[in-house]
């Protein structure tokens, strides 16, 4: 290929990029605020049935909820448009703006309360963002759907599919059940790796798109509603744990763990299926890496100091019973049991519970 030929096409890639860049930052926007308005629905839905975390569905006839999923679907349109245009490894981690944006939504509408150093967080984002961009590599659309089948099919990346459904298995049947509402990993863990597989099959689907809009059919090749049915599944999956996990979790939990999770198997799963990384030179691979561990960063210090939710469990709040006997400690020494027969069953209180013997 002539130097000016491989020019052409070096700008076509950087075009395709820039676009898949900006619609992955609008997409950003618009999932950040539709966080903050299921949350709210949720909330409103909780306060009137069962909640999502225990298994309601009430949330279904909320309308602000539905709001929310819709604020939800025009940002996942955006991003499912932007991976036409360019790789998982540049349009995925950009996801974390939509952490800022969260943030930010919910210290002023959720008083889900951003600290000073949270900001810290939101430039560390930003700045890891831009490093991504700057050092993405430039990806070549495959020429038709049978060449993404054939790469889907590749042993290696079976492998990978085989044990995401595996421990997605797991952690649906077995851990959900046991440990959903106490660890915050098994509800965000679901959503991650059945999230990795739901990327890769809509970005086949998207270029089965692109290209039939091109003028090269790919409707009347079986691989190209298999990948459909795929997404469809992966995408109602992941609704239906991110759901529990929203109102289970402060926000500010769940999005960064969330995001990690789901950005570095993203990141995997597309690296094994379509070789993103292969011929790029090893300092913009070590460029892209940093980018995502800055971000990685930036997420961890924004969740670090965001305050947790404020329990309202009935067990948290229980009345005393009328004895009560404790140690007072003062200047080293250690006094005696104390018996206070003034306290009455109706005195309630919240006390650390190794204070009392």
């Amino acid at each position: 290929m002539s130097p000016i030929a491989s020019d052409a096409v070096g700008g076509d890639l950087f075009a395709a990029n820039l676009k898949g860049s900006l619609l992955a930052v609008a997409s950003s926007a618009f999932i950040g605020v539709s966080f903050i308005v299921k949350k709210k629905g949720l909330r409103r839905a909780g306060a009137a049935g069962a909640r999502a975390g225990v298994g309601g569905y009430g949330y279904l006839l909320e309308p602000l909820w539905w709001v929310g999923m819709v604020t939800m679907l025009v940002g996942e349109i955006a991003n499912f448009i932007a991976y036409m245009f360019a790789p998982a490894v540049l349009v995925t981690p950009l996801g974390a703006l939509s952490i800022i944006v969260s943030a930010v939504l919910a210290h002023f509408t959720l008083n889900e309360k951003l600290h000073r150093v949270g900001i810290l967080g939101c430039g560390l984002c930003i700045v890891g963002s831009t490093m991504i961009i700057l050092h993405a590599p430039q990806e070549r659309t495959p020429s038709s759907v049978e060449h993404i089948w054939h790469l889907a099919t590749q042993p290696s990346f079976l492998c990978y599919a085989a044990i995401a459904v595996g421990v997605s298995l797991f952690l649906m049947l077995y851990c959900a059940p046991r440990y959903g509402q106490t660890n915050i990993i098994v509800y965000v863990g679901i959503c991650s790796v059945i999230g990795s597989l739901t990327v890769m099959s809509i970005k086949a689907v998207g270029i089965a798109i692109k290209l039939t809009i091109e003028g090269i059919n790919q409707a009347g090749y079986f691989q190209t509603w298999v990948f459909a049915v795929v997404s469809a599944t992966c995408i109602v999956i992941q609704l239906v744990y991110l759901n529990k996990a929203l109102d289970t979790f402060n926000t500010a939990v769940v999005s960064p763990i969330y995001y990690a999770m789901f950005t570095t198997l993203t990141i995997l799963a597309s690296a094994i299926m379509f070789k993103d990384w292969s011929g790029q030179r090893a300092s913009n691979i070590a460029s892209e890496i940093c980018g995502f561990l800055t971000v990685l960063a930036g997420t961890v210090v924004l969740h670090s100091t965001r305050e947790p939710d404020q329990t309202t469990s009935a067990d948290l709040y229980a009345p005393l019973p009328p004895k009560i006997y404790w140690h007072i400690q003062g200047n080293g020494d250690i006094g005696k049991q104390r018996e206070d027969d003034s306290l009455t069953c109706e005195f309630i209180t919240v006390v650390r519970q190794d204070y009392f013997v």
